[in-house]
Order: structure tokens, then C-alpha cells, then sequence
């Protein structure tokens, strides 16, 4: 039963955190959002270490990992996205990484992220927009235009590890992963991606000329490479509830559009 499974819980506090979305959360409900997501196991939600086949086939090593992440990248298998609930003011989600598989960089406009890694290991690096913007010419024959960002994070993540935060204008707004070994990732993002409400589905940045900590970055479209398909969920479903029986304890039935419309095909 969905009632008092961990997803259940996580679910309702979210609800509660993020209905309305135009309420921005306190630090509080965060942290409450943190603690519980780190107790959530692989098991919580379904899935198993061994669940993805990382079998490839290459025959090559090198003493560099993130050398041989690199090279490899272009067989990894794809992303899977398990979708497990979604409404205007959030979304929960799962990301299941093989090895070497790439998720560029990519920024999260006026959203709140909340992310646990399940179980593996993946490279994250991170930055923040500088505020207030600074844009200039590219200096190519195109004459496209380069934001600066701030360098926040160049690091690896291992299961078990605290739930990470990132913020509309700090903790790493900008972020792209890497799987060092097989990795699945929790995500609740809020609100979710969306181009009517002026959030444009995942933007891939390119990264240019570094200065210190800081690097000029280009929007680019989504590489050809970057396959990600959706997958089934099989975890504890959750049991929808309005934002009238989340927030004042009444008996009611909400219902939910059961898709995500920002992972791609």
C-alpha cells in the first residue's frame, strides 16, 4: 500500500513545501525535505545496484578515469527517467545514469532542486548565474551572446551522501553530471520545468574561455548524442491529494497528469 511508504511521505511534504508555488519555501521546510530524502533507499523506491546492465563491451582502461568517462561516453547506454509524480508546483523523478553517461550542462531557471544519489558514484560540476547578469558578444562571426557564471563545484559523489540544494540564484543553478559507475538520483524539482511559465525545458550550455573561478558560458541546443528515454516506475505509487487536504488535513481526491514533459525522447 502507498499509505506510509517513505514516497508517500516525501510526497505530502512536498506538497506542503511547495503549494502554492508562488511561496517561496522556508529554510526549515527544506531542511525537513533534506533529512527525509536522505533516509530513502534504493529499495524505497524500487530499484536495485545491479538494475542497469553496464556491459558495454569496451577493452580499453586508462589511469585517468574521467579521460576514459570521456572516450566512453559516446556508447553509453541511455538515460531513464522514472517519472513518479507531477503537478504545477513540483516534480519527482528519477534519473538512472549508466556508466559514463552524460547529462550536460544545464540550468534550472527560478527553480528549487532537491538531489539524492541513490546508489553509484557520478562527477558533478556547478555553477551559479553572476548577479546581476553580465552578458557580452561571443566575439564569433555569429555574434551570439555569452552569459558569466561563477564556478561553484568540481567534485565526486558516492552513495550514501547528503541530500544536495540547489537554489534559483545559488548552489549550483548550473550543473552537469557524470557517471563514474552505474547511478540513480532522486530529483524533486520545483517548480518543474515549463516554457509557458517562462522555464524553457532543459538548456544545454557550452562552456568558453575560464577565468579563475569564473567562465563565459553559450547557449547551445541539446547535443545529438544525448539520448534519454522514459522508463516505468516501480516503486510505491503515491496517492494524490489536493492542496486543501494537504495543508488542512481534509478528505478529498486530487488527480494528476501522469507524464513529465521535460525529459527527452
Amino acid at each position: 500500500m502507498a499509505k506510509g511508504s517513505t514516497m508517500q511521505t516525501l510526497y505530502e511534504l512536498c506538497k506542503k513545501t511547495f503549494t502554492p508555488s508562488s511561496v517561496s519555501p522556508s529554510s526549515q521546510s527544506i531542511w525537513k525535505l533534506c533529512s527525509l530524502m536522505d533516509s530513502i533507499s534504493p529499495a524505497d523506491v524500487g530499484l536495485k545496484e545491479d538494475a542497469l546492465d553496464d556491459d558495454r563491451g569496451h577493452g580499453f582502461f586508462e589511469s585517468n578515469p574521467f579521460k576514459s568517462l570521456t572516450r566512453a561516453a559516446q556508447w553509453a547506454q541511455p538515460i531513464t527517467y522514472l517519472h513518479i509524480y507531477e503537478c504545477d508546483s513540483f516534480t519527482i523523478g528519477i534519473f538512472c545514469l549508466p556508466t559514463a553517461s552524460v547529462i550536460p550542462l544545464h540550468d534550472h531557471p527560478g527553480m528549487t532542486v532537491l538531489s539524492k544519489i541513490l546508489y553509484g558514484s557520478m562527477h558533478v560540476k556547478a555553477y551559479d548565474w553572476v548577479e546581476p547578469s553580465c552578458i557580452t558578444n561571443s566575439g564569433k562571426p555569429s555574434k551570439i551572446s555569452v552569459k558569466l557564471a561563477k564556478y561553484q563545484a568540481d567534485t565526486v559523489l558516492t552513495a550514501p551522501c547528503p541530500t544536495r540544494v540547489l537554489y534559483p540564484k545559488t548552489g549550483g543553478n548550473l550543473h552537469c553530471f557524470t557517471a563514474i559507475t552505474s547511478v540513480a538520483v532522486l530529483d524533486v524539482l520545483a517548480p518543474p520545468y515549463s516554457e509557458v511559465a517562462g522555464r524553457p525545458t532543459v538548456k544545454e550550455l557550452e562552456m568558453d574561455e575560464r577565468e579563475e573561478d569564473y567562465s563565459w558560458l553559450e547557449a547551445i541546443d541539446a547535443p545529438d548524442d544525448l539520448y534519454m528515454r522514459s522508463g516505468k516506475y516501480s516503486g510505491p505509487p503515491v496517492k494524490k491529494m489536493s492542496f486543501l487536504k494537504a495543508n488542512f488535513n481534509l478528505s478529498t481526491t486530487a488527480v494528476s497528469k501522469p507524464w513529465s514533459p521535460y525529459y527527452l525522447n
